[in-house]
């Protein structure tokens, strides 16, 4: 038996404490009914039950509740082992087996104890391969996820600790414009990250392969979501240094989320980093160059990230990204569309600027996206207004005739 508790979707709205029960034992007719009313007899409301049966006759049967009035599992826990004893006999008379409480799986009552049973996990079609491991998509209790596995035979120290870092970060960012973290297998040699499936695909995919030109508006839109989510992201002391639009996901409603935090690090109390990560047309010079760098390294990519939505072009396509990293650390950048918002060009090219210091931090940009956003909505409903033949204006405001 395992016990999980769920974080709250939004921080300053009051919850009702969430926890997951798995039970593993040997299957048997009527186990899912003998389980529900040990739950019930508990006070526990079951809002969620799933049933998966392995090859060798033992069942898996998980449970989301709520009813349980603290967050904490402890008691929880011993309150259901109790139960369990006490049922465990008139389970046995009622059938030929027993009740195993499988000590094996953890208890994972503290908060950021996100390990998640493979066994539960269908994976499902392959969505994008990298250089030590792939994306899948596929299916965890009920629900469609993203999971990306690392290959073993690519396992080192280097990449597992890599993994760990992604874990750590991950486990400590709840935000609508962060991809969601639902749990992760940390068990070498199957290592896996479970995420939220984003069935949008990649801003990078929108733009460059499906072709799409933005309005301003919907730019807009996809900038700020952005900004906000690296907003949050710095507000914790978090640097993702690899942002760019293929790691910039879309959910059914378009919303952007920032994904993948494979090279994603904590800013350590310096305050500084010197080592060379990330993706050369996107990253900034003093990276590049190997010189200490903050979070405005971050800025820098996201300039270039606002390029590609101006334009729906891949930045320094003419050139390899080596030859892009060289011109960059020279005083390389993108050509400065002629289409393009006055507001917008001029904030882009501040977020290149050379000297980090000069580059304005997301809370800043965000204000500033904000602000044009209303101003180009004002801007669309005074013109549509205007559009109004004079005649169809008359016939809305003309008296009734009787």
């Amino acid at each position: 038996m395992a016990l999980s508790r769920y974080p709250p979707l939004e921080q300053d709205i009051p919850h009702v404490p969430i926890h997951e029960v798995i039970f593993s034992t040997i299957d048997r007719p009527k186990l899912l009914s003998q389980l529900s009313s040990l739950l019930s007899d508990l006070g526990l409301n079951i809002r969620e039950a799933h049933v998966f049966s392995t090859t060798d006759g033992y069942s898996l049967d998980v449970f989301v509740v709520d009813g349980w009035p603290v967050e904490d599992a402890d008691d929880l826990y011993e309150a259901m082992e109790k139960a369990i004893a006490r049922s465990e006999g008139s389970w046995s008379r009622s059938s030929h087996s027993h009740l195993a409480v499988e000590k094996a799986l953890s208890v994972k009552q503290k908060l950021g104890n996100w390990e998640i049973d493979r066994r539960l996990l269908k994976i499902g079609d392959r969505i994008a391969s990298g250089s030590c491991g792939d994306l899948y998509r596929g299916i965890y209790l009920g629900q469609d996820v993203a999971v990306k596995i690392l290959r073993s035979e690519h396992l080192n120290d280097a990449l597992e600790d890599e993994f760990a870092q992604e874990v750590a970060i991950l486990r400590e960012v709840h935000h609508s414009n962060v991809v969601r973290f639902i749990g992760a297998c940390t068990k070498s040699p199957h290592l896996c990250i479970v995420t939220e499936y984003m069935p949008g695909g990649s801003l990078y995919d929108y733009l460059h392969n499906n072709h799409n030109i933005l309005k301003l508006s919907e730019l807009l839109k996809f900038a700020i979501d952005v900004c906000k989510g690296m907003e949050y992201l710095h507000q914790n002391n978090i640097i993702h240094r690899d942002l760019k639009t293929a790691n910039l996901l879309m959910d059914t409603n378009n919303v952007v989320k920032v994904a993948d935090f494979g090279v994603a690090r904590f800013q350590n109390q310096e305050g500084v980093m010197t080592a060379e990560t990330g993706t050369y047309r996107w990253m900034a010079p003093e990276v590049i160059n190997h010189q200490p760098y903050d979070q405005k390294a971050d800025v820098f990519s996201f300039a270039i990230v606002l390029w590609e939505l101006v334009t729906a072009k891949v930045p320094y396509d003419t050139m390899t990204p080596l030859q892009a990293a060289l011109g960059v650390r020279q005083g390389l950048r993108p050509e400065i569309p002629n289409n393009g918002h006055p507001k917008l060009l001029e904030l882009m090219q501040r977020c290149w600027d050379s000297f980090p210091p000069n580059r304005p931090s997301f809370s800043d940009i965000t204000a500033q996206l904000e602000s044009l956003l209303q101003e180009v909505q004002s801007h669309d409903m005074t013109r549509k207004i205007s559009e109004v033949p004079e005649t169809s204006l008359f016939a809305t405001f003309s008296p009734a005739h009787f």
